[in-house]
């Protein structure tokens, strides 16, 4: 990348509301690092603490999905450690006077059908709907291929003040680009 196009990628984020982005390979110690100027950033701007929390949950759930489910992965967790580092990006930024956090990562093109439906059915839920699932998911096993609680989606919609918006892009044969935005 060169000077100008790197000063344009700069300048498109900026115009973009983007106040921290990070893209490439993402661990549990660089979500720990992301997350630390994160808090940083926004007591520096004098952020509602209430608001932040709820932006730094969303945050770190994302970048949770990310790790745990990018099809990118650079180095599966090894026992005994969560030692996962996959590929993907992430952004927090502002727009219209509140804060959004958006991800983006790889997935198999077998895993679009589940997730759309997961994430339109999570989508069309009220505030006390999201709850109630939310308070039965604790209660049950992860599901199936869960590297999780399964309940992070439920997570990030429930602290969201606004239903998420999701978009998938075809990568061609095997993947597609999955990118979750969230609004607080």
């Amino acid at each position: 990348m060169r000077a100008s196009d790197f000063r344009s990628f700069h300048e498109a984020s900026k115009r973009s509301g983007v106040i921290l982005s990070f893209g490439g390979d993402l661990s549990e110690n660089i979500l720990f690092s992301l997350g630390e100027v994160l808090k940083l950033r926004m007591r520096h701007e004098e952020t509602d603490a209430a608001i932040a929390k709820r932006v730094f949950s969303i945050f770190v759930e994302q970048a949770q999905n990310v790790i745990r489910y990018s099809a990118d992965k650079v180095a599966p967790a090894e026992p005994p450690g969560p030692a996962r580092v996959s590929a993907g990006m992430i952004a927090v930024g502002t727009e219209e006077g509140r804060f959004f956090v958006v991800c983006g990562n790889e997935v198999g093109k077998t895993e679009v059908p589940r997730l759309r439906e997961r994430l339109d059915e999570i989508s069309g839920l009220s505030s006390d709907e999201l709850k109630k699932v939310y308070r039965e998911k604790l209660r049950q096993p992860p599901d199936e291929g869960s590297l999780g609680g399964s309940i992070g989606l439920i997570e990030i919609a429930r602290r969201s003040s606004a239903p998420v918006e999701y978009d998938f892009q075809d990568l061609g044969a095997e993947r597609s680009l999955f990118c979750l935005k969230a609004f607080i």
